[in-house]
């Protein structure tokens, strides 16, 4: 793939690669795994269907119950009482490899829940950011059909989402609250999409995204994601990469098995 496509394959994990690789061989019904090699040399759209493959976008409204249950009950609360209590100063969120935004709307809503009736409500930004432009222009529409809004609690659905045929749609009063935009989290010289300025999160999200790469790859990302974090700021992961995160010396796990992480006091990246 690299000397014939120009794509370098060896940030991820060998395991991905290859069931990937099997995926794709199947599909295309070549008869082996050495007829599929040649036509990746020679037919550069498969050769950008196979890369394609490798780069999944996936995401779903309040995907990890554990987690989220946490966010909504002590660490969201704590962090508007924090806010609160420095006067007021804005809480900010990065979504990184949101996907299509479902994602970044859960943590708007349980946000926007949070300074319901509030006499003074907290300032709150999300910054939520993929690699892919499809999925980020699916999320940039807030539109979502109803299978994808299973999860989404009845009060929620009919407060923070307009029906519109079959089809519900994010009420402007949070769409306001969300910057979508492309950002490469293993981008070199950046610890943090562009419109997020200076970094210094209290929360980040990046969720069933780090197993799909080589151990050194995940440790490069999670440097990154620990260095962009506020002194005692929150990392969430996805249930499956809990054990991967746990070994970071910058981190620590707040309520295993829930997959969120807190950033050791006295740890600068």
């Amino acid at each position: 793939m690299r000397q014939a496509q120009g794509r370098d394959l060896s940030l991820f994990d060998e395991a991905f690669l290859a069931k990937s690789f099997d995926r794709r061989l199947s599909v295309t019904s070549c008869n082996s795994a050495a007829a599929y090699l040649q036509r990746l040399r020679e037919d550069r759209a498969e050769a950008e269907d196979f890369f394609r493959s490798l780069n999944i976008s996936y995401s779903e409204f309040f995907r990890d119950p554990l987690a989220f249950a946490l966010l909504e009950q002590v660490v969201l609360p704590g962090f508007v009482q924090e806010k609160e209590q420095a006067g007021r100063s804005e809480l900010r969120v990065w979504s990184a490899g949101c996907a299509a935004g479902q994602e970044a709307w859960s943590i708007a809503i349980l946000l926007e829940e949070l300074n319901a009736g509030r006499e003074r409500p907290v300032p709150f930004r999300i910054f939520a950011t993929d690699g892919s432009d499809a999925p980020l222009a699916l999320a940039r529409t807030g539109v979502y059909d109803a299978a994808e809004v299973q999860k989404v609690r009845l009060k929620h659905l009919r407060k923070y989402f307009t029906v519109a045929g079959e089809s519900y749609q994010i009420v402007p009063a949070l769409t306001d609250r969300v910057d979508f935009s492309a950002y490469d989290l293993l981008a070199e010289g950046s610890s943090s999409p562009a419109a997020g300025i200076y970094g210094d999160f209290d929360l980040i999200l990046c969720c069933n995204l780090l197993f799909y790469y080589r151990p050194e790859i995940r440790q490069r990302i999670l440097d990154k994601l620990c260095r962009a974090l506020c002194p005692g700021g929150h990392l969430v992961t996805g249930e499956a990469e809990r054990e991967i995160v746990a070994q970071h010396e910058g981190l620590r796990a707040m309520a295993p098995p829930a997959a969120v992480f807190q950033k050791r006091k006295g740890n600068h990246g």
